[in-house]
């Protein structure tokens, strides 16, 4: 089946009431791998809904099987350690269509005391050029009628991404690209059964997994509390095949009495091809 044109048609606004349980916690709060995996499904649903599909089952105008994959999102003003255990809280979710057949998702997540945090996400509809080949995931097309006017957020999203991508820029919050320039270079080899989805891609929620799992290992007081997540901004451009390894390149990092900062790149080990940058900025957990 393929989507219809006329998501303005279709409301974009909707609110999703959840119970803290084991599967939406991690080690201090709420689990920030499963709060994008479940923005990414509810920003999916919003998509097949809008175009007025039964389930998110998308042809490109050639009748090529598409997906929508994210290009860029920021988490922020995270407070994720105010949920714990059958805590009840909400996501809202307002998605809708901009410029360039793309989709721009904001999601605001909240308890009763008050917002645990808010995350935009871009997405924009790809297929594969050659079956079964990550490397060649490259844009869908869809013709349709003209987007409206893409909001301010959306544009400073857009924004980001493409400084993420050309290196252009100097500071991000109080990391300082030049003045905390480092070289830590992660070899990671991505798991079929935990990092790729079910449509055989590289996850997009496992990108963030990656760079957790490189900070952790990287400590030098491993014992004492983890951070905790304050911002984080990341922009993909590519995947990866099934024994792809993947080279995780630290090259700017900040560690003061505020907290925890730094910038990585992600590419692909074979062919050096970049496929994502992500700068993440923490506060400091007292126990």
């Amino acid at each position: 089946m393929r989507a219809r044109r006329d998501s303005e048609r279709v409301p974009a606004q909707t609110r999703t009431h959840y119970v803290a349980g084991m599967p939406e916690l991690a080690f201090a709060g709420l689990s920030e791998q499963w709060l994008l995996r479940t923005c990414g499904q509810l920003h999916w649903n919003a998509l097949a809904a809008q175009a007025q599909l039964g389930t998110p089952d998308f042809y490109d105008d050639e009748g090529r099987k598409s997906y929508a994959a994210f290009t860029a999102i920021r988490v922020r003003e995270a407070r994720l350690e105010d949920v714990s255990e059958n805590q009840r809280f909400a996501i809202e979710a307002d998605v809708k269509r901009v410029a360039g057949a793309r989709h721009f998702g904001q999601f605001r997540v909240f308890t009763t005391e008050g917002a645990v945090a808010k995350v935009d996400m871009m997405s924009t509809f790809v297929r594969r050029e050659q079956a079964g080949d990550n490397r060649s995931v490259c844009k869908a097309m869809f013709a349709g009628t003209p987007a409206p006017a893409t909001p301010a957020a959306a544009q400073e999203l857009i924004a980001l991404a493409k400084q993420l991508r050309s290196g252009d820029w100097t500071r991000h919050g109080r990391l300082d690209r030049a003045a905390h320039a480092t070289e830590h270079v992660v070899d990671y080899l991505p798991c079929p059964s935990l990092d790729f989805n079910g449509a055989h891609l590289l996850y997009f929620a496992s990108f963030q997994s990656m760079v957790e799992r490189a900070e952790w290992h990287w400590r030098s007081a491993p014992h004492s509390a983890p951070p905790t997540l304050v911002e984080r901004d990341m922009a993909f451009y590519g995947n990866a095949n099934v024994g792809d390894r993947l080279t995780l390149s630290f090259y700017a990092r900040y560690a003061g009495h505020d907290g925890l900062s730094h910038g990585c790149a992600i590419t692909r080990a074979a062919d050096g091809a970049r496929i994502a940058d992500i700068v993440t900025h923490k506060r400091w957990s007292h126990e």
